[in-house]
């Protein structure tokens, strides 16, 4: 597998880094920059954008990310994705404002638009 084969965008489904591990759903976008290293945006629950850059080497993705949280903090954390194909990324991530005993969860799976033909 290639870091090219990784660009598109998955559904997540995830847990926040907490004892209660709420649960998220959204969206990833993974592209790449001129110099071949991920460039990621989350949507996470249609309501949280998130941003970071990444390396990949022997199927393991790792991403730095950034959002901006209460009263306009800007939190900052990392994710690490095993990419089981470049259909299917199973990760675990910490951030900074999260539970340090904790960490959160995120599975991604890879979106096929398809055209339907009708006659």
């Amino acid at each position: 597998m290639t870091i090219q084969d990784l660009v598109g965008t998955y559904s997540i489904i995830g847990s926040n880094q907490d004892v209660d591990e709420n649960s998220y759903k959204g969206e990833l976008h993974l592209t790449l920059d001129e110099n071949d290293r991920i460039v990621a945006k989350w949507n996470i629950s249609e309501s949280q954008e998130q941003t970071g850059i990444g390396f990949f080497k022997n199927n393991i993705l790792v991403i730095n990310f950034k959002y901006v949280g209460f009263e306009d903090a800007i939190y900052k954390g990392v994710v690490v994705y095993k990419c089981l194909s470049k259909d299917i990324l199973e990760g675990f991530w910490s951030e900074e404002a999260g539970d340090p005993k904790f960490l959160g969860s995120e599975n991604c799976f890879r979106v096929k638009h398809s055209k339907t033909i009708l006659n």
